[in-house]
């Protein structure tokens, strides 16, 4: 068995991609996703963002599975903050980036992070012990170039239990909301498992949005236009724009998303008075939906709940889907049933003393995101808590 570094997905090729992760329909892992972004310039020069994935054949150069990571010169786009860290490093007259991160750009979706059609699900315990031993591979290669640090983002939690025992390695939690599908028949019966009172809450703010002349719309990305993907940009665009920033992700990568893996992504539309206002991009599996984008041209009253949460269950309803991670953070969701998930992640800090220091944060840190969760379950709607 042996590991290559390469920095373009085509230095790989299409078909030694999907000869490593098989026939997996995870979307982060589809080569198709990953050459998007790089001809998207979402990724790659000038964006901090520079790939390095790591092939993994075996003696007889065949493509068993693949890491994606990448050369970071900032922390934007990861979702597992570490500003401090790296204003801390600078202080000390110490350099922070490059780092190397281990994750799906932009991406904060837990999933696997070693993508193989060895273990498409990340379920296979003999087989998870590679992430140890490329983790060690990542460790020699950051020494040899002098770089602080590599984190390992959003990756499964019995993975991230295969480090627990490193103690050149650090763990991090943090707390997100996602959705289950317990066997509901439809949205009525949904919403018969919620509280009185927060089942009356629900239904008036679907009920509100009715009211307000607003109709939805759910699209497959490949039935879409391009007049419809450029709204949808617009949107995406608005909702950083908001925040005085710009989006990270350009119209390409979407315009080619929508041509090569059009039958994975889901655009929900709202329309008043047959003008588009908003947009919500989905991506989805046999199993799970992952909501990812949204931006709105007119404000409107429980529209993001509608448009964001609502149609997404409906839409893992009609399609037997049995999970939907909607995004990070966010405690309105729990209102609509997200439940509190955590998230794991694991960090390689070079320096002792710093890592000594940052790991005594984590630990801090940890405690608080625990209690955090204990308290968010105890909001959930439902008549009786899931567990």
């Amino acid at each position: 068995m042996k590991a290559q570094w390469f920095n373009r997905v085509d230095q790989i090729g299409e078909a030694n991609w999907q000869a490593a992760i098989g026939e997996t329909r995870y979307p982060f892992a589809q080569y198709a996703f990953h050459q998007a972004l790089e001809q998207s310039n979402s990724i790659g020069d000038g964006t901090g963002w520079y790939p390095e994935y790591l092939l993994v054949s075996d003696d007889d150069d065949q493509p068993l599975a693949i890491a994606p990571t990448y050369l970071k010169t900032h922390s934007q786009g990861e979702f597992v903050f570490d500003w401090a860290w790296a204003d801390a490093y600078q202080r000390y007259g110490m350099e922070y980036y490059p780092k190397r991160v281990w994750a799906v750009p932009f991406s904060p979706v837990t999933g696997v992070r070693l993508f193989s059609h060895l273990d498409p699900n990340g379920e296979d315990a003999e087989f998870a012990n590679l992430y140890p031993a490329l983790a060690k591979v990542m460790t020699e290669a950051n020494q040899e170039r002098h770089f602080s640090s590599w984190h390992l983002l959003f990756t499964k939690p019995e993975h991230a239990d295969l480090f627990r025992h490193d103690k050149t390695l650090l763990q991090r939690i943090s707390c997100q909301f996602h959705w289950f599908n317990r066997d509901y028949r439809d949205m009525d019966d949904y919403f018969s498992h919620f509280s009185s009172r927060k089942r009356k809450a629900a239904r008036k703010e679907r009920n509100k949005v009715v009211q307000q002349g607003v109709t939805l719309t759910r699209t497959l990305g490949n039935e879409l236009t391009s007049a419809e993907i450029d709204f949808f940009y617009l949107c995406y665009q608005s909702t950083y724009a908001k925040r005085g920033q710009q989006g990270y992700l350009t119209r390409e990568f979407f315009g080619l998303l929508a041509d090569t893996m059009g039958e994975q992504i889901l655009l929900v539309q709202a329309y008043r008075e047959g003008e588009a206002i908003a947009a919500s991009w989905c991506f989805f599996d046999n199993h799970s939906l992952y909501g990812r984008y949204w931006g709105c041209m007119e404000e409107v009253d429980c529209l993001h709940f509608e448009a964001c949460y609502y149609q997404g269950i409906e839409f893992c309803l009609e399609k037997g889907l049995q999970h939907f991670d909607p995004g990070t953070q966010g405690e309105h969701k729990i209102a609509r049933g997200f439940e509190p998930v955590f998230s794991h992640s694991v960090h390689y800090i070079a320096h002792q003393g710093f890592r000594d220091a940052i790991g005594n944060f984590c630990e801090e840190e940890a405690q608080a995101v625990r209690e955090y969760h204990q308290d968010t379950h105890a909001l959930l709607p439902f008549k009786q808590t899931p567990r």
